[in-house]
């Protein structure tokens, strides 16, 4: 599926994007700004709870970032009508809730940034960073930020 689009990719991997979620707080969900698309920080679905390396391990934590992808995916989608309207994911910013032994923050994030690829093929390589956290909101295991450059 080389030439396919985003939306063909996601239909090709059997992904029905969620509804994109609420804000958690008094923030809003996206903003764009001169062809940028903010999205802001999203969980995984379910709204597990716990730490990586404690109540969690690397494996599900993986999982949880794909999840999290999905949910960042579902607001793009929401905001911009297709994904098909993505020129490129620019940044994924991760944020692990885990304990202070817990050294794999860049093997969980892995499970966002491979959906992005799977999705936008070659525009799906992005800049990142992923840190680990004490806390996160309501004891969520990760939390993604994420940036994407849209078509105008």
């Amino acid at each position: 599926m080389i030439d396919a689009t985003p939306e063909q990719r996601l239909q090709g991997l059997g992904i029905t994007l969620p509804t994109a979620s609420a804000p958690a707080a008094k923030y809003a969900n996206f903003v764009i700004v001169k062809g940028l698309l903010y999205v802001s920080g999203k969980g995984p679905s379910g709204n597990p709870k716990g730490k990586l390396g404690a109540a969690y391990t690397t494996e599900e934590g993986y999982r949880f970032a794909r999840q999290t992808g999905l949910e960042v995916l579902a607001v793009v989608q929401s905001a911009l009508g297709s994904l098909n309207k993505v020129n490129r994911v620019v940044r994924i910013q991760g944020f692990v809730n885990a304990t202070p032994e817990f050294e794999d923050h860049h093997l969980v994030l892995n499970g966002c940034s491979d959906l992005m690829t799977e999705v936008f093929g070659g525009m799906g390589s992005h800049a990142r960073s992923v840190l680990g956290a004490i806390s996160l909101r309501d004891n969520l295991p990760i939390i993604v930020e994420s940036v994407f450059e849209v078509k105008e």
